[in-house]
């Protein structure tokens, strides 16, 4: 089993930005400094990217809002965004142990204790009040719903709605997944999203 511990979380990050004259350039470039790295867990852990407060955003000055000691919450309040790279090992991997610890790891006990439906299915279930953008990087991972799941690998993107879901590596090698997540509204209980329905495959 390939376990690349060392890798793990190991994101190159280029930003950019504009000088005194208005021209631009690199304001960084190395690996992303805002890491984390599961004791518990091996292979599972993520780079925080950037992340941005609710409200209007600016591209002014040189404050890294990901910087290595930047406190970076499981998902944005509604109108602040994080980018992270995660990284999923194999569902093999987790311990009894690691799954205890996982989210209490992450801060994100009140996310678990929202997927209400999911019950003792999967580990990995959780819910948040935020729209994921997501784009497989590397190897394959499936999405599991209250009902249903499907199976993502590399070029694969998915649209996560605020939907308690989870994630589960059924393979032998880690799974690298970018996220891009956007502060939202709770999911409304009304069905009112008929415009969306039948166009699954």
């Amino acid at each position: 089993m390939n376990q690349p511990q060392a890798r793990t979380a190991s994101i190159r990050r280029v930003v950019t930005a504009v000088d005194e004259q208005g021209r631009s350039y690199v304001l960084a470039d190395g690996k992303a400094p805002n890491i984390f790295r599961s004791p518990t867990v091996p292979g599972f852990g993520a780079a925080q990217v950037w992340a941005t407060e609710p409200g209007p955003v600016s591209n002014d000055g040189r404050l890294d809002p990901a910087s290595v000691d930047a406190e970076i919450p499981m998902y944005p309040e509604l109108g602040g965004t994080i980018f992270r790279v995660a990284d999923f090992p194999p569902d093999s991997v987790y311990e009894k142990a690691g799954k205890d610890q996982l989210f209490s790891d992450i801060g994100g006990d009140h996310a678990r204790e929202e997927a209400t439906h999911s019950g003792n299915r999967h580990f990995w279930f959780h819910k948040t009040d935020s729209i994921d953008f997501a784009v497989v990087i590397e190897g394959e991972i499936w999405l599991l719903l209250d009902e249903g799941e499907c199976r993502l690998e590399a070029g694969d993107v998915i649209v996560q709605r605020g939907t308690a879901h989870a994630w589960s590596n059924r393979t032998d090698e880690n799974c690298r997944v970018a996220f891009l997540l956007f502060g939202a509204l709770p999911v409304s209980t009304d069905d009112t999203q008929s415009e969306l329905a039948g166009q699954s495959s």
